[in-house]
């Protein structure tokens, strides 16, 4: 069952919550409540010590925290933070730093393909689709669920929890 979680939703969830934000420029709060959720049964049914949830714990609150400070400084979206802690959560102290800064450069990134994606015209077929308009518009800001989806995504499989939990 504890794999089930580790194995489906929290990719489901990585990866619903990058399209949204590509599509919408918004990742719903039900996605980090749910990411919240899925690892306390995950954690449950995998019988983690209170050091190993004091851990995970301090890992979302310390992302937090930072997030909420980028986010009243304006340099990232309110989702973008809640996302990043929830992610947090799953990952840990221990795989942490790699996490957040695999974030940093795929979201450098992210951000430098929209800006040279913004200097150019949208090809015909493209330029009718509302999501790609919106995206193109220059006072957009970046999607930068899809870099911290990615970010998760690559590095979980590294975590302790990962591989205690599928027996690696």
């Amino acid at each position: 069952m504890a794999s089930l979680s580790l194995l489906v939703v929290f990719p489901f969830l990585m990866a619903y919550a990058a399209s949204r934000d590509l599509l919408t420029m918004l990742i719903p709060n039900t996605v980090s409540i749910a990411l919240a959720v899925a690892f306390a049964a995950f954690a449950i049914a995998s019988g983690f010590g209170l050091s190993e949830i004091a851990n995970h714990l301090g890992a979302g609150a310390v992302t937090l925290l930072v997030t909420f400070s980028l986010f009243a400084f304006g340099l990232i979206g309110g989702g973008d933070a809640k996302l990043a802690a929830a992610t947090a959560l799953w990952i840990g102290f221990d795989h942490l730093p790699e996490y957040l800064l695999l974030a940093s450069v795929s979201g450098g990134a992210l951000t430098l393909g929209l800006l040279a994606m913004r200097a150019l015209p949208l090809p015909g077929p493209v330029a009718r689709l509302p999501f790609a308009l919106h995206l193109h518009d220059a006072k957009t800001g970046v999607p930068y669920g899809i870099a911290l989806a990615l970010a998760a995504l690559l590095v979980l499989p590294e975590t302790v929890i990962w591989t205690r939990s599928l027996g690696i």
